[in-house]
């Protein structure tokens, strides 16, 4: 088997439920971030191997049906990240000043380069609106980055131009301290309209893609949550804030309670017959749009250099909120 150079190995073990299931299909459900025909490929090459008797065996028939109890291992190669290139990528800058940049990032623009996404991503845009002068602690490809937003979600993101910034903001983001506030339409209404969801957020054991609230392991999770407008019983806006940064946190919270967030490609199950109360006008938007309905709408933040508390929003005129308006029409 091929092992130079290993950078990360997947062991999945095949439950009850998956037994029968193609090989390429069962680890491409298991191992996040890999197509099946990424998956076929590592297989063509060598990266996967089938355990028997404590022995690892090159698995390379995609086609083969997988057995309760089976052992797979994937073995990801390293790869040497290429240093990202700036590129002209249109930017809405809400705030700049010699420390810190804050932008409003459009659903659909990945944060950073990876698998799948080598550039055109807001990295790409920072490096060419800011030059230099981003931090370099996040590394060759995340330099500035000190927090994320999924690729679908929109809303307001900050950036550090320098180490020293960087730092400062990461304290925040640590201690939770940074006030993070965000816009969702999601199906059904919230009752009682206002509350708290709790739960430690972790790998899904059903999908390894997903994450969801887990009795075991996880990462502590809070969301405050409340109803600001509602359209009938079908869906309703509702502000959620954060008090932690989990993976997908306020997707997995709002689906955990029966109000799965409009739009979400992953955890927006559930809004079929609440669809069909909506009017055909409203009905041809949702069908149409490629992103969940949430936005980032507030940043608060202590600003590294002055101390200041900054408090920046976008609290009307914003997707959400135009999405919401096209919605009742």
């Amino acid at each position: 088997m091929k092992n130079n150079n290993i950078q990360t190995t997947y062991t999945v073990k095949v439950p009850k439920n998956k037994a029968g299931v193609r090989l390429d299909k069962f680890l491409a459900e298991e191992v996040e971030g890999y197509s099946r025909s990424r998956i076929k490929a590592l297989m063509d090459q060598g990266h996967v191997t089938l355990t028997l008797k404590s022995v690892e065996q090159p698995a390379q028939d995609a086609s083969r049906k997988v057995r309760d109890g089976e052992e797979y291992t994937v073995h990801i190669p390293a790869v040497v990240a290429a240093e990202p290139v700036a590129q002209d990528i249109p930017l809405h800058v809400v705030y700049e000043d010699d420390d810190v940049i804050v932008i409003d990032k459009p659903p659909g623009l990945v944060v950073h380069p990876a698998a799948g996404n080598a550039d055109g991503t807001l990295v790409n845009a920072l490096l060419f609106h800011c030059g230099a002068s981003l931090s370099g602690i996040g590394g060759v490809a995340r330099p500035g980055i000190v927090h994320r937003l999924d690729k679908g979600t929109g809303g307001l993101m900050i950036a550090a131009k320098n180490d020293a910034a960087h730092v400062a903001l990461c304290e925040q983001f640590a201690d939770h301290s940074m006030d993070r506030a965000y816009l969702a339409l999601v199906w059904g209404v919230p009752m009682p309209p206002k509350g708290t969801i709790e739960g430690h957020i972790g790998r899904s054991p059903q999908n390894r893609k997903k994450m969801a609230i887990v009795d075991r392991g996880g990462k502590s999770a809070v969301t405050h949550f409340k109803v600001l407008k509602t359209l009938g019983d079908v869906a309703a806006l509702v502000e959620c804030r954060l008090e932690t940064g989990r993976t997908h946190q306020i997707r997995v919270h709002m689906t955990s309670i029966g109000h799965p967030i409009i739009g979400d490609p992953v955890y927006g199950g559930g809004g079929k017959s609440r669809r069909s109360k909506l009017t055909p006008h409203a009905r041809a938007i949702v069908d149409q749009l490629d992103h969940q309905a949430l936005y980032a709408y507030e940043l608060g933040f202590v600003h590294p250099t002055t101390q200041e508390k900054m408090f920046l929003q976008n609290q009307k005129d914003n997707l959400i909120c135009n999405l919401y308006d096209e919605l009742k029409i």
